[in-house]
């Protein structure tokens, strides 16, 4: 009997005992890896909420689930198993909220879209791994309206269009053709990518390591400089605060596409530092198409007090991508992927190395005033080879950027707040122009092998060097009334000196060896209203003004000599006399959610007009005059720019617990009138003169639409539908080639575990293209016979599996 007794005091022991464990954990912000404060932990009848550092305790019952709910976040559900559970919880941000920014665009109070009076687009990080999540324009072209981003190559030559806008002038058939990327304005945790001239080059950056992207649409001059389109902030993924872990990703796919990342993170409660280490390789989608990339990224941050926030980041990059040119138009619509031979032999390639470094330091001088500054710096060094020739470029260049905010309590219901600051840069660059010359060891010999050497250097055509320094200084002050009424004004003020050295030619009257030229008084406002109702809707009307100066290579035009002989040196001239564009833009939107909260929208209609739109003018050669001699740049006429951008998410379906835990669907329209001005004309050659007035502007669809929809299914899987479709749309100015219309299917499915409580996997497969739709990754606008760089022809499948071990 008393054998009986103890059996059974023994049995209730343990019963009360796993009874009373208890379950303790973290909950963090997916994105930003910050403490959730508040959110509500329930598991059987019991519930809690999570404290100051986001951890919680709740007591343990086998065979319940753990549900975790939050305002703004998506809810989640976990299985529990022997009382076990991960020592930290990520939430992701729902998509049908109207997130925060952080880009500096506005002098709102506050950075909830809601009071920004202007059209913002933010991504995060569930947005941008919708593919694969290793090329920045797959992301764009799903979620962005009224923004596209092409690619020259598998990893180089990425460019944005930011509605309509973005491209360089040098098309030999009309206006903005592809070949270097301008007018916005590009940022990256804080440091200025686009360099001193006004150039972005994307070649080098890492877009995996990207955890959120913020595009602001339109002339953005009055906060950000010469940034006539638009203005892009990059953040890095940030470190899980209280964690130590390191990961490992590996993903994989055809066409040779191999992509390993392995990360090291650790973050205390005032120091954190995340090391990630890249190296990706594609054997490319036609000839001659291979990319290999490695990335090293080191991002540091502190805190020595409750008022001080000091950020670091380190980045070196090597980006190499062969070029096989451009196909013609015959060529692509026959499927003939074979490239352009002139680029092929002449081992068509860019090769981007850089060093990148920022420190930021963030000041908070008491609850109305705070500063931050930044100070950066980029080496970098390129060398690239076409159907043109090879060329060299060295540059170095570095700046500040300094922004005091400010907050007053003018009365009851009334502040006053303001975003003020400077920006500068300088940079000291060298490019050197090669020809190219058959290999002597290319004969016919070794053709017969079946071995075609590359064309190597030949003698130097050109070599300048060049000083730029750009400045900007803004304010812009927001008046916030009662009734969530706001009046926005602000102004900015940018300066360009360019400092060109010809160390190849020789100085000439028309033509000096050394040469000067300042842009002055480029004044930039921006005004706005905006009108919040019930913290669920806004209404706002936005005025805005931004400019763009030429580029150094603008200027110095080298005129070959018209002789019979070879021997006959070259004489040029200056192209002195070139102004800025200048764009301003209207632009009335709204902004708001409903349907109980499960819709979100954005709606803009905007008209911009872009001004002394710089074109090129072609001469031809009096003795063939089929032949281009030469070409150089001058001011043409205007861009009329109307437009329509909508952009919803809706949240069908969003449970605690189920085989369906959540579906999300999301849209968005782009309706797109852009138009060149009266008596726009380009002169072609000597004897011919083209007319573009009132004709569509090249390489921008009519209409551009995106559906899709993401869904999270029981025990961890997760995945996504996406529809892309574009119209079709001029190559040219004369409005004399379109493309074809074309649409893309898209899906990803994957599952993410927990193994343990040290261990999560994360694995996911992929394709895009599931059609095997014929479609292109870049139009070259005005640029015949060069027209189309291709995408891959059939189904683009991927996968990839990662470990996350947490110390």
């Amino acid at each position: 009997m008393k054998f009986h007794v103890f059996i059974l005091i023994l049995f209730i022991s343990s019963v009360q005992s796993l009874y009373s464990q208890q379950l303790r954990s973290r909950v963090i912000d997916g994105y930003s890896k910050s403490p959730l404060v508040g959110v509500t932990v329930e598991f059987g009848a019991s519930k809690t909420i999570t404290d100051s550092n986001g951890e919680f305790s709740i007591k343990c019952v086998e065979g319940k689930n753990l549900i975790i709910t939050s305002i703004g976040y998506i809810h989640k559900v976990l299985v529990v198993k022997g009382c076990k559970i991960s020592d930290v919880i990520e939430l992701d941000q729902d998509q049908t909220q109207l997130e925060a920014i952080q880009l500096g665009n506005s002098a709102s109070t506050n950075k909830d879209l809601l009071s920004i009076p202007s059209s913002v687009v933010r991504m995060d990080t569930k947005e941008l791994k919708r593919g694969n999540g290793l090329f920045m324009d797959d992301a764009i072209q799903t979620n962005v309206a009224g923004v596209s981003m092409n690619r020259r190559s598998v990893g180089g030559g990425q460019q944005l269009n930011i509605r309509g806008y973005g491209n360089g002038t040098r098309g030999t058939r009309g206006m903005s053709s592809n070949f270097d990327g301008q007018g916005y304005k590009v940022y990256l945790n804080g440091i200025v990518l686009t360099d001193a001239e006004g150039i972005t080059t994307f070649d080098d950056i890492d877009f995996a390591s990207i955890g959120n992207v913020e595009i602001s649409k339109g002339p953005s001059g009055a906060l950000n400089g010469l940034a006539i389109a638009g203005a892009m902030n990059l953040s890095t993924v940030k470190p899980e605060k209280g964690k130590t872990s390191i990961s490992h990703q590996t993903i994989f796919g055809n066409y040779g596409l191999l992509r390993n990342t392995t990360t090291f993170q650790t973050a205390s409660e005032k120091s954190s530092m995340l090391l990630n280490y890249g190296n990706q390789k594609s054997d490319g989608y036609t000839i001659h198409n291979n990319s290999k990339k490695r990335f090293v990224n080191l991002i540091g941050e502190f805190q020595p007090n409750q008022k001080q926030h000091i950020t670091t980041y380190f980045g070196y990059s090597d980006s190499y991508d062969e070029r096989a040119g451009e196909l013609t138009i015959a060529q692509y619509e026959n499927e003939d992927y074979s490239g352009n031979p002139e680029y092929i032999k002449r081992n068509g390639h860019s090769n981007v190395i850089t060093f990148r470094a920022g420190i930021s330091h963030h000041y908070q001088f008491n609850k109305n005033l705070s500063n931050n500054t930044s100070f950066f710096g980029t080496a970098f060094n390129s060398n690239a080879s076409s159907a043109a020739g090879w060329t060299d470029k060295g540059s170095m260049n570095y700046g500040v950027r300094s922004v005091l905010n400010a907050k007053f309590n003018l009365s009851d219901g009334i502040t006053l707040t303001s975003v003020s600051g400077i920006e500068a840069q300088k940079q000291h660059a060298n490019t050197l122009g090669y020809s190219m010359k058959q290999d002597p060891s290319d004969n016919s010999s070794t053709w017969a092998l079946g071995v075609n050497p590359y064309w190597v250097i030949n003698a130097a055509t050109s070599n300048v060097y060049t000083n730029a320094v750009t400045s900007s200084i803004f304010s812009e002050w927001a008046l916030n009334l009662p009734s969530e009424f706001s009046l926005t004004a602000g102004v900015g003020s940018s300066h360009l000196n360019l400092l060109l050295h010809d160390r190849f030619n020789p100085a000439l009257t028309t033509r000096p060896a050394i040469f000067e030229k300042n842009y002055n008084n480029m004044v930039s406002p921006h005004f706005a209203i905006n009108k919040q109702f019930s913290k669920k809707q806004s209404i706002y009307v936005s005025y805005s003004k931004g400019y763009k100066p030429p580029v150094s290579s603008y200027f110095y035009i080298t005129v070959p000599a018209v002789a019979t002989t070879p021997s006959t040196p070259a004489s040029g001239r200056l192209n002195e006399n070139l102004i800025p564009e200048s764009g301003s833009q209207v632009e009335i939107g709204t902004k708001g959610k409903g349907l109980q909260d499960r819709l979100t929208y954005e709606l803009a209609l905007f008209n911009t007009t872009f001004k002394n739109k710089m074109t090129t003018v072609a001469v031809s050669s009096p003795i063939a005059p089929a032949t281009t001699l030469y070409s150089y740049v001058v001011n043409g006429g205007s861009q009329l720019h109307k437009g329509i951008e909508i952009n919803a998410k809706y949240s069908l379906i969003q449970k605690v617990d189920g085989i369906l835990n959540a579906l999300y669907f999301f849209g968005n329209l782009t309706y797109s009138n852009y138009k060149y001005g009266d008596n726009f004309k380009f002169q072609k050659s000597v004897t011919v003169t083209e007319d573009y007035s009132n004709k569509a502007v090249a390489a921008v669809p009519k209409y551009v639409t995106n559906l899709g929809v993401d869904f999270d299914l029981k025990y961890g899987f997760y995945g996504n539908l996406v529809y892309n479709y574009r119209d079709k749309m001029p190559i040219t100015s004369l409005n004399d080639n379109y493309t074809k219309k074309y649409s893309l299917l898209n899906s990803k499915i994957g599952n993410k575990q927990q193994v343990g409580k040290k261990l999560v996997l994360d694995a996911f497969v992929g394709v895009n293209n599931m059609t095997g739709t014929k479609y292109f990754t870049m139009v070259f606008a005005n640029q015949l016979p060069d027209a189309y760089v291709p995408a891959p022809r059939k189904a683009n499948y991927f996968a990839a599996v990662q470990l996350n071990y947490n110390f």
